[in-house]
């Protein structure tokens, strides 16, 4: 019995050190939403001089199409002065809160 219990126990670290290295390969929600508010919505609320933009306004192809390929031409410095981790949680927030989305958000 102590075997068994022995095994299910070295099952469950490794399915769990397996899944948390899978989760660093990508972004931090969490982080992603409180940068979000923190650097984009200052210039991204409805009637600014950005538009209104929301996890929601776009589907996650179109968040990750964006920062693939336009958020380095985004007017200003705040996508320059983030860090490429920031920016990856950023990402992953939107897609993760997107339109399309099993839980989309306008984080409000």
């Amino acid at each position: 019995m102590n075997l068994k219990r022995l095994l299910m126990v070295g099952l469950i670290l490794m399915a769990f050190t397996a899944t948390s290295v899978l989760a660093m390969e990508g972004g931090n929600s969490r982080k992603g939403k409180h940068l979000f508010k923190k650097s984009c919505k200052s210039c991204h609320n409805a009637g600014d001089e950005g538009g209104e933009v929301t996890p929601m306004s776009k589907t996650m192809a179109q968040w990750d199409r964006y920062f693939k390929k336009k958020a380095k031409k985004h007017p200003g410095s705040v996508m320059k002065d983030l860090s490429k981790k920031d920016l990856k949680d950023i990402n992953q927030f939107l897609f993760d809160k997107a339109a399309d989305s099993p839980s989309p958000e306008t984080c409000g």
